[in-house]
């Protein structure tokens, strides 16, 4: 399978470079790789939220490790993102929990609702559907995340009021 690379501009401000020292500097200079997993994530949120190679390879020659190392963790959690996405995530919770109280079904409905399959972005950029593992709400299920909040004991019509909230831009992605 060809994987598309994405372009993104890299924009290492000096706020940013500031808040990427001030996370460094928890740990000793020998440790800096300690650092990776909060710094990706200020460097996702300073860029789109996503992190392109060139991206991850700044983070990498920033925390003096090679690049191998920032890839298998931006791999392995699906908190950062690989490729463009839309304004709106719905990151629904795919295990066993909430699979089993409707999860599934509720992907589907939201795909067909925006005309997109998981992993895909609307064409107007504004909405993503992805499905992830535990988000630990289990006795909420079905879940999903958007931004830093929790969607919880969904249904159609829920979905269909979150859907409209977005577009309306009455949803507030972050609580920082």
């Amino acid at each position: 399978m060809e994987r598309k690379h994405y372009k993104q501009e890299i924009n290492m401000t000096e706020a940013l470079m500031n808040r990427i020292n001030e996370l460094i500097s928890h740990y000793p200079e020998d440790k800096r790789k300690s650092a990776l997993l909060p710094v990706l994530h200020e460097v996702q949120d300073a860029h789109d939220n996503w992190l392109s190679i060139e991206l991850q390879d700044k983070v990498a020659e920033i925390l003096h490790i090679k690049p191998i190392e920032v890839y298998e963790v931006v791999t392995f959690y699906t908190m950062y993102n690989q490729k463009p996405i839309g304004k709106y995530m719905f990151e629904f919770c795919q295990t066993s929990c909430c699979c089993l109280n409707g999860a599934e079904n509720l992907m589907d409905y939201t795909s067909e609702k925006l005309g997109i399959k998981m992993g895909e972005t609307t064409p107007d950029g504004m909405f993503t559907i992805a499905g992830v593992e535990c988000l630990g709400a289990c006795g909420y299920a079905p879940m999903l995340q958007l931004g830093d909040f929790y969607k919880e004991k969904l249904t159609e019509e829920k979905i269909d009021q979150l859907i409209a909230d977005c577009r309306d831009d009455k949803i507030i992605l972050h609580d920082k």
